[in-house]
């Protein structure tokens, strides 16, 4: 089958080559991919801001299709089932992070296009009980961005700790920021969109966000949340200083520029929190699901064909992306 590999020894690009279809190992579905979302973790797999951890690993983890073969130990899904492949691919189980319900912090965790073959190729493998059930009402294209951009958004959501009826800052507004918003919106939220995006301020103020404005731009408001989605560490120190006492900055990246200084006084004193996303759990993505079945969400998309993944990994680094990036491998 035709493959996009990222090979470690040449950075900063992807090669589309043969590979043989994989074979699903016992507790493991064979997946007939038909979409796979472009995330922001792909680029940091592609450029190496995150270790290679596989030689030549196809990429992507927000991969929707259909089960066509099962592993020997195998309940469930069922053949011919729609299902999610996900960032988060496998846990030991039995570490004390595991058994507190904390599996995103495994240190043994694994991870769909960096530890294993993902869903940049037609056919794709994942762990059954971490392989997601997806709610009717969308499209392939339409769910493959909730996989990983709407699940860890909805987990920074969570670690915001925003008051009902609060002030949320949203820093960067692309794939994840944009589904984000929506949800903290369907909970009642005030959000404020910060990025210097013309195209992604438009797209925030369609959403329903009461502003959208320049990051360097401080906010009408002090706020009681923000959750820092763009990969440029000199963001925090100003959406430190846009929080209101008490409030709480959550990083969603995987990936963070250097922070520069911190000021005591003006960042972090009155008890403002920063706290860091790592990763999600299954219990994240089944919760988050359950969200986009109640409301519905509205995902921006740029459709790419199989062939034009390279240019879609591109058009994301330059930012020529607004909303999310899918890739279509099946008509």
């Amino acid at each position: 089958m035709p493959a996009w590999v990222a090979a470690a020894a040449r950075r900063g690009e992807i090669r589309c080559v043969e590979l043989p279809v994989p074979v699903p190992g016992p507790d493991d579905l064979l997946v007939k991919v038909r979409v796979c979302g472009v995330c922001r973790t792909d680029l940091h797999v592609r450029d190496a801001d995150l270790p290679p951890h596989r030689e030549r690993v196809v990429p992507g983890h927000e991969a929707v299709g259909e089960v066509v073969a099962v592993g020997g130990r195998v309940a469930g899904p069922r053949m011919g089932s729609r299902v999610g492949i996900p960032w988060l691919r496998r846990t030991c189980g039995m570490c004390r992070y595991c058994l507190r319900g904390r599996e995103n912090l495994c240190p043994s965790s694994l991870y769909t296009g960096w530890d294993a073959d993902g869903g940049y190729a037609p056919y794709a493998t994942v762990p059954a009980s971490y392989a997601y059930e997806l709610p009717a009402g969308y499209t392939d294209e339409e769910l493959a961005p909730l996989l990983c951009a709407g699940i860890i958004g909805f987990r920074a959501l969570s670690s915001a700790d925003l008051p009902e009826g609060g002030l949320l800052g949203i820093y960067g507004f692309g794939a994840s920021a944009h589904l984000t918003a929506q949800v903290a919106l369907a909970q009642g939220a005030v959000v404020h969109v910060f990025t210097r995006s013309p195209a992604a301020q438009a797209l925030a103020l369609q959403l329903g966000a009461a502003s959208a404005s320049d990051p360097g731009t401080p906010p009408a408001e002090l706020l009681d949340a923000a959750i820092l989605f763009a990969p440029a560490g000199s963001l925090v120190p100003i959406a430190l200083e846009a929080l209101d006492s008490g409030g709480t900055l959550s990083i969603a990246g995987i990936h963070l520029t250097d922070i520069p200084p911190l000021d005591y006084q003006r960042h972090l004193f009155r008890e403002r929190t920063v706290r860091t996303v790592a990763a999600n759990t299954r219990q994240d993505g089944r919760d988050f699901l359950a969200t986009a079945a109640r409301h519905r969400l509205r995902a921006r998309l740029t459709v790419y064909d199989f062939d034009d993944a390279d240019r879609a990994l591109d058009d994301l680094a330059e930012g020529r992306v607004s909303g999310a990036a899918v890739i279509r491998l099946q008509p």
